[in-house]
């Protein structure tokens, strides 16, 4: 599934978070936390974990993830790997074709978290940067995703993808994975477009239609056959 998901953070949190990664920031290379494969495709700068400043940010994404139900609706997220946060800009501009590892181990919360979705959120606007699409390999061609400051774009963790060169500008963003309740990405997709129609029912019907009723229960039932918690 590809979902962008707008307005995850409002104008205050990413006025708060373009603060906080501002050119004083504990920037480090972003080759220090790449596996083996994507060490000679990396080149950028990411936000040192154990700093403040990462710190806060965590919390700040963390707590808007969770009043947005169309990420919970898509995800359907049993853990959610730390936010990380990186830079494209001068030298340190790109990130070449890699796919990111299955199981990743997170080092603020110790988990270990399979990464069934990849997720990015945008912290600059298009115009302040050239180049640094999110480009993502698929059977029918390529997909480049460069998207609003504050909007969320979730795609499957098992794509190619890329960061491709920025050539003016900084590009700014928050990296993480989501290990989903529900594993299988075809029953994601499928429960998530039952609930999209579910809503638009409960909108033009009510809650108390019985069809709405009937299908509601559909949905649960089958997140119950599917979900693992």
């Amino acid at each position: 599934m590809f979902l962008h998901i707008p307005h995850i953070l409002d104008a205050e949190e990413l006025a708060s978070a373009r603060r906080l990664l501002g050119p004083d920031a504990p920037w480090v290379d972003g080759r220090s936390s790449a596996g083996a494969q994507a060490l000679a495709q990396k080149n950028n700068a990411q936000l040192a974990q154990a700093s403040p400043e990462a710190q806060q940010l965590r919390t700040l994404v963390l707590s808007a993830l969770q009043r947005a139900p169309l990420f919970f609706s898509a995800a359907l997220p049993q853990k959610i790997f730390n936010p990380l946060f990186n830079r494209y800009s001068g030298d340190s501009n790109f990130y070449g074709p890699h796919i990111d590892g299955a199981v990743l181990h997170s080092q603020a919360t110790g988990q270990w978290v399979r990464s069934d979705i990849s997720c990015t959120l945008f912290l600059s606007a298009p115009d302040e940067y050239d180049g640094g699409e999110l480009l993502i390999q698929q059977a029918q061609g390529e997909r480049r995703i460069k998207l609003p400051a504050g909007d969320l774009i979730l795609y499957p963790g098992s794509t190619v993808h890329q960061v491709t060169p920025v050539t003016r500008g900084a590009r700014l963003a928050s990296f993480f994975w989501v290990q989903s309740m529900v594993r299988s990405t075809t029953q994601r997709e499928l429960l998530y477009d039952m609930d999209m129609h579910l809503l638009a029912l409960r909108q033009s019907l009510g809650e108390s239609d019985p069809a709405v009723i009937g299908l509601t229960g559909t949905y649960h039932n089958l997140l119950r056959l599917w979900a693992d918690t």
